[in-house]
Order: C-alpha cells, then structure tokens, then sequence
C-alpha cells in the first residue's frame, strides 16, 4: 500500500564554496547543509549539494541527504537523492529514495516525491512511498 508523506525543514546550517568561477558569473559550487525535517518526516538531514550557477544566478544541483528519524513513524535512517533548479524564486527538484537505503524499521522503504524551497518561503518536501 502506498503511503504518503510530507514535512517542511529549516536550514540549521549552509556552508557553500566555488570550486570554478568565471569572469561572467559562472560557477560550480559544493554546499554542506543540515537540515530539521517536522511532520510525516521528521528528524536530522545532512545534504550535500553540488551546483551550477549561471550568470543570471539561477542554476542547477544535485544533491543526496541523508535523513536520520521517522519516515510516518517508522524510525531509520533514508538516503533521498535529487536533481533540479532554482529559477532565481524557487528550488525545486524530484526526490528519490536510493534503493537499500533504508535502516532499522525503514528497511525496504522505496518511493519518490518532491523538494519544494522557495527564496524567503517555507521549504518542504513530500513522499510517496512503501516496503518491499
């Protein structure tokens, strides 16, 4: 039976650096963030983001988190993986559980959903999930 989920997060820390940049605005850039996950998900994310900025600031990333608490009430640990773009209002990306990821009442957990964070708004994520 497919389940679902969703949460909202705050950004507890972002540390970002370039790792290549440009004379016109480009760049690539490497991202360490944790995160606070409250609702269907819950509990501590660490992310690490790789990014790249065009001259108008939007960009691209892609990223895996690991998070660390409840998925609807079950207690593990999850590895999310995504890809996607800030349009210079919001970041927004597909999420999808890695295969074999799961630990402790999370084992066998699959399933797919989506990153939502808009600039100055209320970021979230929500999932579409269940066991094998």
């Amino acid at each position: 039976m497919r389940m679902q989920a969703t949460s909202t997060f705050k950004i507890d820390s972002w540390d970002e650096h370039p790792y290549v940049e440009d004379d016109e605005g480009r760049k690539l850039t490497r991202a360490s963030v944790k995160q606070t996950f409250g609702g269907d998900l819950e509990g501590v994310g660490e992310v690490e983001w790789l990014m790249c900025y065009r001259p108008d600031q939007t960009a691209d990333f892609v990223g895996l988190l690991r998070l660390v608490g409840t998925v609807g009430g079950r207690s593990g640990s999850i590895v999310l993986q995504t890809t996607g773009a800030f349009d210079g209002k919001e970041a927004r990306g597909p999420l999808t559980i890695v295969r074999g990821s799961g630990t402790g009442e999370l084992a066998g957990i699959s399933g797919r959903g989506e990153l939502r964070a808009p600039l100055g708004g209320q970021p979230s994520a929500s999932l579409a999930y269940d066991f094998e």
